[in-house]
């Protein structure tokens, strides 16, 4: 494989470049609310084709693939759960064709919405719907599984574990953290930036980091706390276009590339290795992004 492993890439000393938003994308391209996104892959493979194409176009060195909700839990509110193997496969094959050989496709894999916690469900049920899902991502093409938007531990462990036991890639685990009034950084369920990262890392994942609910300004002081925790793993980072604001109805996502581009260099000084984006961002976002770096 001439592209490497993505650990080894960034250990060599590379900064690399990720992609940015896939839902706001879809959306913008007629994705309706209450449509399936994932079953795009197969109903509309060459509007996927064009969003992936476009991040590697803008100069991303990886892309992720329209898999985000497409494990069993997820599929089944779309009467599709039967279909899993189908479309993570097609999600992952549509990103292949457009990183082509030298860039690499990270397959985004997303929380079930089942919480152990309240009982609703079994950890061998939840390692069986993300087995599933990241062996057909695999099939399909992916590098690497991009465990993401994570906020309780014990499910993202399961999906860590699911990966490293029944495929090749390497694991990528990132988690989303909210700005508390203590003035610290917790995930919904409580977790801090220290501890999710260590468990992660201990759990097996290659690359830990944090993606959505923040801007590229807050995510500095995430990435520095991440830093600090895991001093020699890479650190991924998918910063929203800013904090949305509604107008009119509408989530709009302040930060123009300039702004994203602005900050790049103190979320590396911080200890990102990987920079992309999450909700809100663009080609041209991730195109200032490369510039900048």
């Amino acid at each position: 494989m001439a592209r490497g492993r993505i650990s080894d890439a960034v250990k060599a000393g590379r900064t690399l470049v990720s992609d940015g938003a896939w839902g706001t994308f879809l959306q913008k391209k007629g994705l309706q609310p209450g449509e399936c996104p994932e079953l795009w892959c197969v109903d509309r493979p060459e509007d996927v084709l064009d969003i992936a194409a476009g991040y590697i176009a803008a100069g991303a060195d990886m892309v992720e693939a329209d898999s985000f909700g497409a494990t069993s839990y997820k599929l089944e509110h779309y009467g599709l759960a039967d279909r899993v193997g189908e479309i993570n496969e097609a999600a992952a094959r549509i990103s292949r064709q457009a990183a082509g050989e030298n860039n690499w496709v990270i397959a985004s894999v997303g929380p079930t919405g089942k919480m152990l916690l309240l009982g609703d469900v079994t950890e061998e049920q939840l390692y069986e719907s993300f087995r599933e899902q990241v062996v057909a991502l695999e099939k399909g093409g992916a590098d690497a599984i991009c465990i993401e938007t994570m906020t309780a531990l014990d499910e993202a462990c399961l999906a860590i574990r699911a990966a490293k036991e029944n495929t090749n890639c390497e694991i990528i685990c990132t988690f989303t953290f909210d700005l508390t009034l203590q003035g610290d950084y917790r995930t919904m369920m409580g977790i801090s930036p220290t501890d999710a990262a260590t468990t992660a890392v201990e759990s097996g994942a290659d690359i830990v980091g944090t993606n959505c609910g923040n801007g590229m300004e807050r995510m500095i002081d995430i990435v520095k706390e991440i830093r600090a925790a895991v001093p020699e793993t890479p650190i991924l980072v998918h910063a929203n276009a800013g904090l949305p604001q509604n107008v009119d109805g509408v989530d709009v996502f302040p930060d123009t590339p300039e702004d994203m581009a602005g900050m790049t260099a103190d979320i590396v000084a911080a200890g990102a290795n990987i920079v992309g984006g999450c909700c809100g961002t663009t080609p041209d976002h991730i195109k200032a992004i490369k510039a900048a770096l």
